[in-house]
């Protein structure tokens, strides 16, 4: 597809999106019953599943650092996800590129101090690809960290965001991302920061720091909708444990009516 496809006349995108409007955001939290934590999350045609094993014994001494945790991402890239060249090994040169992006991202974020000589675990599963997969990596990450309960010090939301001539787009498809120069920034939303920045063409910078500001605003809209699958996975959570106290009690009251009417007959 030519760039001129990539939008039309209208300012219509190859999806009919807008070119600052973001992809349907789809979140599952604990989806994953043997992980520690675990999240599935699609943006558009882009889904991954991401678990979370840990914090926990570190399986090699010689990785073991005394003050804090290690932390280690894997990712699997099945041919079948829609991904180009088939399926990528641990060793490829890009699947290496991408754990360590995701790696460097979260390191600072998470707070391995909390969790000495321990080891936590954070396995990609690539589902479908449709664009944007390390803003959907990362984004799935966070939310399975907070589902496992380990200790960051913000929300990591990431997006991705091109540039059409003088147009901004944002959270970009296959099409867009193969043709266009684009980004992915990983913002923090607590205090505004960025923990992640790749690049990959030159961009001029005005027009750099008009994405860059219209990455921010995008993760902000991120942030709002992952504090709302927190908080309907935290509202379920609540309701599960007050409905099996109700039902402890409930045993624990019939027991004792059974001990009384046994005294009673003595």
């Amino acid at each position: 597809m030519s760039r001129q496809e990539i939008l039309s006349a209208h300012n219509y995108r190859s999806d009919g999106r807008r070119p600052k409007e973001l992809r349907d955001l789809v979140i599952s939290l604990g989806s994953h019953p043997h992980a520690t934590g675990s999240a599935y999350l699609s943006h558009g045609l882009t889904s991954v599943l991401v678990t979370v094993h840990g914090p926990r014994e570190a399986k090699s001494r010689s990785n073991t650092q005394h003050d804090r945790a290690v932390l280690s991402v894997g990712v699997d890239l099945p041919a079948f996800s829609g991904g180009t060249g088939g399926r990528r090994g641990k060793s490829d040169k890009r699947t290496l590129e991408f754990t360590s992006t995701v790696k460097s991202t979260f390191e600072p974020i998470i707070q391995t101090h909390l969790y000495p000589r321990s080891q936590i675990d954070i396995f990609i599963q690539v589902l479908q690809q449709d664009g944007a997969l390390l803003q959907a990596a990362i984004n799935a990450t966070t939310l399975a960290l907070i589902d496992a309960g380990v200790a960051m010090s913000d929300y990591v939301c990431a997006i991705t965001c091109a540039l059409h001539d003088t147009i901004s787009l944002l959270d970009l498809t296959n099409l867009e991302e193969n043709d266009l120069p684009n980004l992915t920034a990983a913002v923090l939303p607590r205090s505004s920061k960025i923990t992640l920045l790749t690049l990959e063409t030159r961009i001029h910078l005005d027009r750099f720091e008009e994405m860059f500001k219209l990455a921010g605003e995008a993760g902000k809209v991120i942030h709002g909708e992952m504090l709302n699958a927190v908080h309907t996975r935290t509202d379920a959570l609540v309701k599960s444990m007050g409905a099996d106290s109700g039902a402890q009690s409930g045993r624990s009251a019939d027991k004792q009516v059974m001990i009384d009417a046994d005294m009673d007959d003595i």
